[in-house]
């Protein structure tokens, strides 16, 4: 499923997301959603979530 629409990710869900410092690289994360941050319905490096861990990164996977 795609990370980069709003409607696709729901709180609780598992996600991996990149974070900021690890766009480079592209390692990912797993982990909760706890809130979204983003508020348009769509971004193209995927939707900027805050993980249950207090992590926030975009949404590149949705499991």
């Amino acid at each position: 499923m795609e990370g980069t629409e709003r409607k696709n990710i729901k709180v609780g869900m598992t996600v991996k997301v990149v974070q900021k410092h690890h766009q480079r690289t592209g390692e990912l994360t797993e982990g909760l959603v706890k809130q979204l941050l983003t508020k348009s319905p769509k971004h193209p490096h995927g939707i900027k979530v805050r993980l249950e861990s207090g992590i926030v990164g975009r949404v590149k996977k949705i499991i």
